[in-house]
């Protein structure tokens, strides 16, 4: 009854290798392509794109006040009343202190009474000469007449009545004469004392010290009281009343480096950056020194930055971004993924652009080594002026491990965009 089990079985194990013999083949083969898809390296590419790049150098400032000024006293007085304190903001011409000069309104007075004397000379003078004109009128009629009637009459009237009235015709024309010449005097001595009289009222409008320009009050040397003197040129000792800064526009001062200063050009917009408070301005260059430093062989430069919320103090200092070259629109590349050619020092002031290499995944996934080109070069790009075309994937780490012609996965970083 056993014999039929024992024919079986060797029948039985015959068809079950049979079976799983083609399923091992199976097996073995995706074994072998999954280890052949692994050994194909992925790369991290960017694309070649066309941006603005622009090549500066950071210079470093402090803000100035456009103008700055101590105000100080014409005519030498007490300070009567003093109206502004520091951090005050002023107009232009708005009255910040007035002096007391009690002997002043003395001078006014009598500069007054001799104006008004003056003028009661000219119409004394005035008066003479009509007097005299009329004493001339009469003397030079007698005349006219007598010599008429000894025309007519040859003898009838004496030679000698004649010659004196012609002698006081002559007389009387003098004496109008000289009240003409009186009369001029006194007008000009009514212009001398009007000038007097006006040299006084100005001594006592320089009184009321008043703002040069529109600004802030930045310091304050007198009170009320104090004694101020005269702010002339041989008074050295003279104290100022309040110091005045116009900080509605500030100046910067950037001492440009020689080889800069070609590029340096009146209008060019500048990024200010703040670092006190974690902003920028923009700022334009107004003016410049137009000549080198023989000691420090750098240029003075000033850039203008307008303040009208005054958040800008006097004394920060700032970071000024000064543009020395600028392309448009040009094809570039991270610098990382440039390998740059060794210039040597024969090439060095060569004006040919420096060269470079760098490693371009081609559509058929293939790595092809390429020589290209450069132009400017910023701090995270590079422009590419030629051997590159706009769109082309550029390798950009790990490119010591890699052989022309070798096939690559890519993987598109933003890198690019970014930068």
């Amino acid at each position: 009854m056993h014999k039929p089990v024992i024919r079986l079985f060797p029948c039985f194990l015959i068809g079950a290798i049979a079976v799983l013999a083609p399923s091992c083949s199976r097996t073995a083969n995706v074994e072998a392509r999954n280890t052949n898809a692994a050994e194909i390296p992925t790369v991290a590419v960017v694309r070649t794109t066309a941006q603005d790049l622009s090549r500066g150098m950071v210079l470093t400032a402090e803000f100035r006040p456009y103008q700055e000024v101590d105000v100080m006293a014409k005519v030498a007085g007490y300070i009567k009343q003093i109206n502004v304190d520091v951090g005050d903001r002023v107009s232009n011409n708005q009255l910040l202190a007035t002096l007391e000069i009690p002997e002043m309104a003395d001078d006014l007075r009598r500069a007054d009474a001799s104006l008004q004397r003056s003028h009661a000379e000219v119409q004394r003078a005035k008066d003479e000469l009509q007097r005299a004109n009329s004493a001339h009128d009469i003397a030079h009629l007698s005349f006219q007449r007598l010599s008429a009637a000894s025309d007519k009459k040859p003898g009838l009237i004496a030679q000698q009545d004649i010659d004196d009235a012609h002698s006081k015709d002559l007389v009387a024309e003098a004496q109008v004469s000289a009240a003409r010449s009186a009369l001029d005097v006194a007008d000009e001595q009514v212009a001398v004392n009007t000038a007097e009289q006006q040299k006084i009222k100005t001594l006592i409008d320089y009184t009321r010290v008043t703002a040069p320009f529109t600004g802030v009050i930045t310091k304050r040397y007198a009170d009320q009281g104090s004694m101020i003197q005269a702010g002339t040129a041989s008074q050295s000792q003279a104290m100022p009343v309040v110091r005045v800064s116009e900080n509605s526009l500030l100046r910067l001062i950037l001492p440009v480096p020689e080889s800069a200063v070609p590029t340096v050009h009146i209008g060019q917009q500048v990024d200010v950056q703040v670092p006190t408070l974690h902003r920028s301005f923009p700022g334009q260059v107004k003016r410049f020194a137009d000549k080198v430093s023989l000691a420090t062989r750098t240029m003075d430069t000033e850039v203008d930055v307008e303040n009208p919320s005054l958040v800008l103090i006097p004394g920060m200092y700032a970071e000024v971004n000064l543009t020395l070259d600028r392309h448009q629109a040009v094809l570039t590349v991270p610098v990382i993924a440039v390998d740059m050619d060794q210039v040597s020092s024969s090439d060095a002031s060569s004006s040919n652009p420096t060269s470079g290499k760098v490693m371009v995944v081609t559509p058929n996934n293939r790595v092809e080594v390429r020589k290209i080109e450069l132009g400017l070069e910023t701090a995270n790009r590079v422009e590419v002026r030629s051997g590159l075309n706009e769109g082309d994937l550029v390798v950009l780490s790990g490119r010591s491990g890699l052989q022309p012609g070798q096939e690559v996965r890519t993987k598109i970083t933003t890198l690019a965009a970014s930068s």
